[in-house]
């Protein structure tokens, strides 16, 4: 999927959220667990997809959740990919993988993800260097998503710290954008960084963002508007455990569609103001 292709999607749609798909078997409803055996992790997330697609724009599951459970949970990786490129193909597929190695291992990775799963993006961490994130942005119409301000509390063990007159996640942000372009990389910039957005906006002021965060963890959507929205939109703002577990009875999917249908309807009504 390419820039025109994802506003496109996010305009028609009027939405610009992103469903994280992180399955935890201490978490899926126990009738799940009970009626699928052999694969509840894919019976789980395929009532969350169908529930979830009309009010989002791409989907984004979390590696470590399926690598948690071994062979088994990375076939149901892949069946969820397949699933998601099969029946909802104008949804953007994020791999939340987090990959950054020397440039030959990363070209594993992108092939990989890229021509193997299908997957339309990949999380990158670059603290390698170039020659680790460059073999993602080598497929047309293809994205590395690189991890740029984190909303995580150790975050600020380096990515704030001052280097060469700037916090090291804007001297990140800055040396990683003139590696690739506004069309194949996008960034990072947690929820609860909000207000520092406004400084990721004079760094990429058009690259779109991805947004983790909103919700359980404590972000605000509007505030992350308030400072990231672009003529573009040049969001997606993901939401995982809000929207998955919002019930934890047979209902579990119905809740799920109620709460993206909530979001959407909150980002409908911000992107008048654009």
């Amino acid at each position: 999927m390419n820039r025109s292709e994802l506003i496109n999607q996010i305009k028609t749609k009027k939405t610009f959220l992103c469903v994280g798909l992180d399955p935890d078997m201490n978490k899926i409803p126990k009738h799940i667990l009970d009626e699928n055996a052999e694969d509840p992790i894919y019976e789980f997330n395929i009532q969350i997809i169908d529930a979830a697609a009309p009010y989002c724009v791409a989907f984004k599951p979390n590696n470590a959740f399926y690598e948690a459970y071994g062979l088994s949970g990375i076939e149901s990786l892949e069946k969820t990919l397949k699933y998601i490129k099969k029946n909802y193909p104008d949804h953007f597929l994020i791999a939340d993988a987090k990959r950054g190695d020397i440039g030959n291992t990363s070209a594993m990775y992108a092939n990989a993800y890229f021509k193997r799963l299908g997957a339309d993006a990949i999380t990158v961490a670059p603290y390698m260097g170039s020659d680790s994130v460059m073999p993602f942005l080598q497929y047309e119409n293809k994205w590395a998503i690189v991890l740029g301000l984190t909303s995580n509390e150790g975050s600020a063990d380096f990515q704030q710290v001052t280097f060469k007159g700037k916090a090291f996640y804007h001297y990140v942000i800055e040396t990683c954008a003139k590696w690739g372009n506004q069309n194949n990389m996008m960034f990072v910039v947690g929820a609860t960084k909000a207000p520092m957005l406004a400084e990721v906006r004079t760094i990429v002021p058009d690259h779109f963002l991805l947004v983790p965060g909103v919700g359980v963890q404590g972000g605000s959507l509007e505030e992350v508007c308030k400072f990231g929205l672009t003529k573009d939109v040049g969001l997606l703002i993901n939401s995982s455990r809000s929207i998955i577990y919002a019930s934890g009875g047979t209902d579990f999917a119905e809740r799920a569609a109620v709460e993206t249908q909530k979001i959407a309807s909150q980002m409908k009504e911000l992107m008048k103001n654009i």
